[in-house]
């Protein structure tokens, strides 16, 4: 069954083939987690389509973590196929912007820094990549800069620009397409700023990017 998100101000949905991930890609979020060179180029990631969770859901506290993490991003919809995008031309391959979470097992992808495995136990689980309706770029023109923050139960945790990526939305959709084809269909979460941290069960996140409104999720209890 594919997995459909919503598109702002249209009755037709996103069908959605992959969700890639940049780690690492601003400044004070390097320095917080105390784990990169700063000067590293971007490195993607994963995870399942069918982890895609609609705003205003309420996601499970995830099985085989003590240490369940937020962290806000811009997510890129990718409209138009291409490999070997070239940056000044990255812009024509966008369908539209909205705000996601990359949700985080953060002891398990500890460990699996430390034991050199792969990120999928802390980042690829079921209900991981929140995402609220895609704005076409038609309406939102290229997006560049403007504030993100993420605020729980009220309390603002994470505040930053667009503008303060390492590699900004052309660099990363130019760097991926080295490594894969980009489809139609396809979601690329570009990072998130400092700030990050832990939710239990009853928390209620916020997210808000200027021009894409807000995100909405709440935290439940473990799953059954």
């Amino acid at each position: 069954m594919p997995v459909i998100a919503a598109v702002k101000g249209s009755q037709n949905g996103f069908e959605v083939r992959r969700i890639y991930c940049v780690g690492r890609n601003y400044l004070d979020h390097i320095r917080e987690m105390k784990e990169a060179d700063e000067r590293d180029p971007p490195f993607f990631f994963q995870k399942p389509t069918d982890s895609l969770v609609a705003d205003g859901a309420t996601v499970d506290y995830p099985a085989a973590t003590k240490d369940f993490q937020f962290e806000v991003e811009l997510v890129v919809a990718v409209g138009k196929a291409g490999r070997n995008i070239a940056v000044d031309a990255a812009a024509k391959h966008i369908f539209g912007y909205a705000i996601g979470i990359d949700f985080t097992r953060r002891d398990l992808q500890r460990e699996a820094r430390d034991r050199a495995w792969p990120w999928e136990m802390g980042k690829s689980f079921d209900q991981s990549a929140p995402c609220g309706p895609i704005h076409p770029i038609a309406g939102t023109g290229e997006i560049t800069g403007g504030a993100i923050s993420l605020s729980v139960n009220g309390v603002q945790k994470q505040k930053g620009d667009i503008g303060q990526m390492i590699w900004n939305v052309a660099e990363i959709i130019a760097n991926l397409s080295k490594q894969y084809r980009l489809e139609p269909g396809d979601l690329i979460y570009t990072g998130t700023p400092a700030g990050v941290g832990p939710v239990v069960p009853g928390d209620k996140i916020e997210c808000v990017i200027d021009g894409l409104g807000a995100l909405r999720i709440a935290v439940g209890p473990a799953a059954a």
